[in-house]
């Protein structure tokens, strides 16, 4: 199989971003808050949005089978407080479970958590509870930086993430660490937002010995890793400069990479640097980066022409299509066993 370990519902019908432009206009004004109620979006309307879209590039692609998030930079956990994040992020994951009800060969859920500056993560609990024991997610979301590029929760590796990282190990399920929208003007969301979090992520992690105290806690670093596989170098010698363990020893147990890198070079180097072992295949499709390459006439994010491309062998390919995916996210693995695949 060729599992896409990052997909979002970013083509989700237009109602759905209707409605959360009433909400956000009603923060402040308790009377004019939408009710939830208030949102209609057919089956048809999903189907419609999936197989014209995903679904499409999917078969085209020869992909199998889509992990599927709500929008990244949707997810926006600075606006309002946690009451407007808690009713988002229920909505949100409601309707990536529903496209994966209606296709349930090609998608499985992975779950948006209703973060808000400040406010406890333990709060999140319920919502990952809900996500896991009835629509079946198989990952979560978690964003390092719910203030919106203003950095104003403490690192990954402080005890105000455990509660969460708790419930995880309790699930076995990964996270993928993916910040949203940026509203500090000196950070554009995709091309510099997000970059800079994957790399903020892995350094919090060298930094600290969060894995020491969670050996089975996962985090998947999306777009790549950031800039982390291109200055491998500056990381091994950081840590031995802080009398960390080998990076080998110290992270790549616990920290994998995604290959939303969208070139060969990029993912030439990616497999060079980064032990395929912690490389999971995923293209983000219909994301950030949508257009044709004029340099190759393909799509920048299809991915699997690189990796195809790679000088890697087919035990590799594999595992970096499927293998690694089954290991990293194991309720998947399970749901794919009880299908018989």
């Amino acid at each position: 199989m060729i599992i896409d370990i990052h997909g979002h519902y970013t083509t989700a019908p237009k109602a759905l971003e209707t409605w959360r432009n009433r909400q956000i206009a009603a923060i402040g004004t308790p009377s004019a808050m939408p009710m939830v109620s208030e949102l209609h979006i057919s089956d048809d309307e999903l189907r419609e949005s999936i197989e014209s879209n995903q679904l499409r590039l999917m078969r085209e692609r020869g992909l199998d089978l889509t992990i599927f998030s709500p929008r990244a930079s949707f997810m926006a956990h600075h606006i309002g407080d946690f009451e407007v994040s808690s009713t988002w992020a229920a909505i949100c994951n409601e309707l990536c479970h529903r496209v994966s009800r209606l296709f349930p060969d090609h998608f499985i859920p992975a779950a948006m958590l209703p973060q808000s500056p400040g406010v406890d993560i333990a709060t999140c609990i319920p919502e990952l509870v809900r996500c896991v024991e009835q629509y079946g997610n198989v990952a979560v979301n978690l964003n390092p930086d719910p203030s919106g590029g203003n950095w104003t929760s403490p690192p990954l590796s402080d005890r105000y993430w455990y509660p969460i990282y708790e419930k995880m190990v309790e699930y076995d399920i990964p996270a993928m660490i993916h910040v949203s929208t940026s509203c500090n003007a000196c950070f554009h969301t995709t091309g510099a937002h997000y970059l800079n979090a994957d790399t903020t992520a892995f350094m919090q992690c060298l930094t600290s010995d969060l894995f020491r105290d969670f050996p089975s806690l996962r985090f998947v670093i999306p777009h790549g890793g950031g800039a982390v596989p291109y200055h491998w170098g500056r990381f091994r010698g950081l840590a031995q400069e802080l009398k960390k363990p080998l990076l080998k020893d110290h992270l790549l147990n616990n920290v994998f990479f995604d290959t939303c890198v969208y070139h060969q070079p990029g993912i030439d180097l990616l497999t060079r640097v980064i032990p395929v072992d912690n490389i999971l295949f995923a293209s983000e499709m219909i994301g950030a980066v949508r257009g044709i390459d004029p340099e190759t006439g393909n799509h920048f994010d299809d991915t699997k022409r690189y990796i195809e491309a790679a000088h890697i062998d087919a035990d590799e390919r594999y595992k970096i299509y499927e293998g690694n995916a089954r290991r990293v996210y194991p309720r998947l693995d399970a749901a794919l066993k009880t299908k018989g695949k």
